[in-house]
């Protein structure tokens, strides 16, 4: 069973950066990581769920012309709003995955901290609709702490072992450290972009 909308709630009442993305060096440079592993510049749309206070949000909309962001908690889609407020190509949804699931096509879908709050028949159902999703030339980035987390249906192995397993994409990267992995694929086989500049 996937977790609820009272596991983030309660996380939330009590902090409002209850992983502590802003003040961990271990969240910064996973996040700068994330970023260099992008292979493109620019993005024309992109969509990140999950996307708690929008730390990393924000540095995703330096890198596209549109960016869609989701998250279950209401507190969280608060905080993101505020911390994304004054960029125009920015939106912040309140929605629950795999049920609210956004239309229209991505270049980038970024699945950051997420598979594990799911289970496994609602991750695949995640992976369905990602690549469905995808533009022709898209790509999707994971990234997730390896070890198990109490009251979680899955751990970060298992959520990558399903995406490799099921998706019909290129695997690009994989960088894997002992706390977590970070994989990139994409529907094609190789990105090459010779634009510098962001929409």
């Amino acid at each position: 069973m996937s977790l609820d909308a009272q596991y983030f709630a309660d996380l939330y009442a009590d902090s409002d950066d209850p992983w502590a993305f802003r003040t961990r060096w271990y969240e910064r440079r996973k996040r700068d990581l994330a970023l260099a592993s992008l292979p493109r510049q620019c993005y024309e749309r992109v969509f990140e769920p999950a996307c708690a206070n929008g730390e990393l949000s924000v540095l995703l909309a330096e890198r596209c012309a549109d960016l869609l962001c989701q998250d279950l908690d209401a507190t969280a889609v608060a905080l993101a709003r505020q911390r994304l407020a004054g960029v125009g190509h920015a939106r912040v949804e309140q929605g629950h995955l795999p049920g609210d699931w956004p239309g229209g096509q991505f270049d980038l879908i970024v699945l950051s901290e997420i598979g594990y709050y799911l289970d496994p028949t609602d991750w695949l159902q995640v992976i369905e609709q990602s690549v469905a999703s995808l533009a022709h030339d898209g790509g999707l980035l994971a990234c997730h702490w390896r070890h198990p987390i109490a009251g979680c249906p899955q751990d970060g192995r298992e959520v990558h072992a399903l995406l490799a397993r099921h998706l019909p994409l290129y695997p690009l990267l994989r960088h894997e450290e002992a706390d977590f992995l970070l994989e990139y694929w994409s529907c094609q086989p190789t990105v090459v972009s010779l634009d510098e500049t962001c929409p």
